[in-house]
């Protein structure tokens, strides 16, 4: 009963029937079983398009039913991280069977045209997925109007428990069981339901739904004024797009310093961030939605990401921005790239390709 509650809750915030809603374990298990079911269905005789700037989850799935037989078209996307309507048309077949836009990006915070895109596959008959996971709680979603065949959400963005999520199918949409076993989620993902999770994630739902312009507006005027004064250092560049991102989504690239180094001296100052995806904060590699952009492998190195919620504020920025400047400075004095920049010696070294 608890359950059934909570996904008629669910239904209401996105706009849908409660028989479309399937509870997971997360948003990288909806979006694999959204890429790998299409796959599935009929191996080798489909073709999927995605974007380079897709969240690995939807990246690696990608790559295993590729393995199987099924092509898949990575678009690029412009200096901003946006997929263009007119190059998704151009990668279109008569064998494309899915698409799959994430809805806004979770490292740049770009936000796609997902309504259009989903009118150019309503068009073509082309099943849509979205990853909807950054975009939950911050901008509307409302499956009718967007025109998505499939969306993925996870609980842990909106503050509810770790562990939990959905995949919104549209009806008519036949996808192959997930987990075979038992009953639960009509049969099509087996095992027994983490009820507290579940219902825990409908509550969290209905409040991320309050207010979203309101506390988007209050949220966008704190992540303004972190851009424009960590702008003003000198040799920084801000990726992902100006007005069309998310409310809290900072990234910038600072050349000549390596992100590591920079991250390990604002966690010693009690500030949490990444170089690249919160789920890859403890890599050394340079992010792939970067190097999609166009930046260059030491620029991309260099770049921070910081993320603001309700819970942000003004004294926050203040701090971060009463440090960052010194921690730039002190680690571009120790940086030999950044002196042989200064002295003209690296000319191919610059923020894009």
């Amino acid at each position: 009963m608890a359950i059934d509650k909570a996904r008629g809750q669910v239904a209401t915030a996105l706009n849908c029937d409660s028989s479309e809603v399937y509870f997971t374990g997360g948003g990288s298990e909806a979006d694999n079983w959204a890429i790998k079911g299409v796959a599935l269905s009929d191996p080798g005789k489909h073709k999927i398009i995605t974007s380079q700037i897709e969240h690995h989850a939807i990246l690696r799935a990608c790559e295993d039913v590729e393995k199987l037989g099924c092509p898949v078209i990575y678009l690029p996307v412009t200096k901003e991280g946006v997929v263009t309507p007119e190059v998704l048309n151009s990668a279109i077949t008569s064998d494309t069977r899915l698409i799959s836009i994430m809805y806004a990006n979770n490292e740049i915070g770009t936000i796609q045209p997902i309504a259009e895109i989903g009118k150019i596959c309503r068009e073509h008959k082309i099943w849509f997925h979205t990853d909807a996971v950054q975009a939950m709680g911050h901008v509307k979603i409302d499956v009718n109007e967007l025109n998505v065949d499939m969306l993925s959400l996870s609980g842990h963005k909106i503050h509810a428990q770790k562990g939990v999520g959905l995949l919104y199918v549209r009806k008519g949409v036949v996808l192959p069981n997930l987990i075979d076993g038992g009953g639960q989620e009509r049969g099509k993902r087996a095992g027994t339901e983490n009820v507290a999770a579940i219902m825990g994630f409908a509550k969290a739902m209905q409040i991320a739904n309050e207010n979203i312009e309101e506390r988007g507006a209050k949220t966008k005027v704190l992540r303004d004024k972190l851009i424009d004064n960590i702008l003003k250092i000198e040799h920084t560049r801000l990726n992902g797009d100006r007005e069309k991102r998310l409310p809290g989504n900072v990234n910038i690239s600072i050349e000549g310093i390596e992100g590591e180094s920079l991250l390990l001296s604002l966690d010693m100052l009690g500030i949490c961030a990444s170089s690249g995806s919160a789920c890859t904060s403890g890599s050394l590699d340079p992010s792939h939605v970067l190097l999609a952009l166009g930046l260059v492998h030491e620029t991309a190195h260099g770049s921070l990401r910081i993320s603001l919620s309700d819970e942000t504020t003004e004294e926050d920025v203040d701090y971060i921005l009463e440090v960052l400047p010194g921690i730039v400075e002190r680690l571009r004095a120790m940086s030999p790239l950044w002196e042989a920049m200064m002295k003209g010696e690296n000319k191919k070294v610059t923020m894009m390709k």
